[in-house]
């Protein structure tokens, strides 16, 4: 019943929005023709010719997306991990841990909590699958030691407290954390809540009251005079980041092969954290919405004046330009997912007209020249692939997409560990 009320909530918000905001579109006849960037020629012109030029490009467009749109990436902060509970769980197959990841040698300040689940039965160092939470821990798996989230401090929290333990550890959920199939494929569960490093209130009026708050305490003040300081998005993949450093750091889980996923919102942190971070091998970002995968210059379903008006703290003030003038945009999402390249990304969409799944493949089309350049082989050349068809996955470039709800179910987490699993057993 309560996601039910959530979905309804955000269905008159987009409403309101609708309103307010540029109308949208859902007619592919309305679309205008536009233009996109090339991934391999750089902005004076020049072409890249070898993986040196394409780390230049990269660093270039990375400043695209930090200028115009995600504000600028948080800077690097040292980490200083205080285990604070380990066990034995799910029936004896897992081994629970949960670290406290603080920023400061005297562990005051901003901390962030993290759940690691291994296999019980592994020899070595295991692959793991990392993403952010939305409810807490405690929402993931139904054992009563995890800690549970009950210090956000933002009233408006688009989610709130109080998310029954083990919500989500249930297959009947539209989001899925089967983490007892990720232990018996092999693979460690790493996750933490996404508030821990950066609230996110629903109501534009108290979003940078309380959105710029905890890990943001770590960064230098908020220049007003700047039209590009951090966001939320940013700051949201500047923890998975950190979690990267903590990962490096564990005996128990192998670095050099990580998972790296989330959906919705945090699909599109994931995206960005992969795009800027390349200790990430594998890259799923899973029905990210507007702002994430799909074309902004296609003006299909979410937009760029729905985005700036509904979320405040996501966007830098340098992206509202662009609101109802999207061609005239210097860059565009295949870019960024550009930036995954010479490593392995996934894209999984949903097929629902706000998310433009289209948009999604379009994007990866425009992005598949890096592949193809760099590893011989990019995104298969089919046709936009039909819901729950996998013909459109290649070797480290890949798209699909089903219908149902919006969230993360067990074809998705099916779909990325079999592909991380190529890219993980070729290498």
């Amino acid at each position: 019943m309560k996601k039910r009320l959530f979905l309804l909530a955000l269905t008159i918000c987009a409403m309101n929005l609708r309103s307010s905001a540029q109308e949208v579109n859902y007619d592919e006849s309305k679309v205008k023709p536009y233009t996109l960037e090339d991934p391999l020629r750089f902005v004076d012109g020049r072409k890249v010719k070898n993986l040196h030029d394409w780390e230049l490009r990269r660093q270039e467009i990375l400043g695209i997306f930090q200028r115009e749109m995600y504000g600028q990436m948080p800077p690097r902060n040292d980490i200083f991990l205080e285990p604070i509970e380990q066990g034995k769980t799910l029936a004896g197959f897992g081994l629970r841990r949960q670290v406290r990841m603080w920023f400061r040698a005297d562990k005051t300040g901003p901390h962030i909590d993290w759940l690691i689940v291994t296999p019980a039965q592994a020899k070595g160092p295991v692959p793991s699958i990392l993403l952010l939470n939305y409810q807490g821990n405690q929402s993931v798996m139904t054992d009563d030691e995890i800690l549970d989230v009950t210090s956000l401090d933002a009233p408006t929290n688009l989610f709130g407290n109080g998310t029954p333990r083990g919500k989500f550890a249930n297959a009947n959920e539209d989001n899925w954390f089967p983490t007892s199939m990720m232990l018996a494929r092999g693979y460690a569960l790493v996750t933490a809540c996404y508030c821990d490093i950066s609230p996110d209130p629903t109501q534009p009026d108290a979003q940078e009251k309380y959105a710029y708050t905890r890990c943001f305490e770590l960064w230098p003040p908020r220049d007003p005079s700047r039209d590009d300081n951090t966001t939320s998005l940013n700051a949201w993949a500047w923890g998975l980041m950190r979690a990267m450093d903590m990962i490096e750091k564990d005996p128990m889980l192998d670095a050099s092969r990580v998972l790296l996923t989330g959906y919705s919102r945090l699909g599109k942190a994931a995206l960005i954290a992969g795009a800027f971070d390349e200790r990430f091998p594998v890259v799923v970002p899973v029905q990210t919405g507007g702002g994430g995968v799909p074309l902004a210059k296609r003006d299909y379903g979410e937009n760029i004046s729905t985005e700036v008006k509904a979320f405040t703290h996501w966007y830098c003030p340098a992206y509202k330009k662009y609101a109802g003038h999207e061609d005239q945009m210097p860059f565009d999402q295949h870019l960024l997912l550009a930036c995954v390249a010479p490593r392995a990304l996934l894209v999984e969409g949903f097929d629902q007209g706000w998310f433009d799944t289209k948009g999604e493949f379009l994007a990866l089309q425009a992005a598949s020249p890096v592949w193809e350049k760099f590893c011989k082989k990019g995104l298969p050349k089919v046709e936009w692939p039909d819901d729950y068809d996998t013909c459109a996955i290649g070797p480290r470039l890949g798209y699909v997409r089903r219908n149902q709800e919006h969230g993360i179910s067990s074809y998705d987490w099916t779909w990325m560990m079999d592909f991380a699993e190529g890219i993980f057993h070729a290498e």
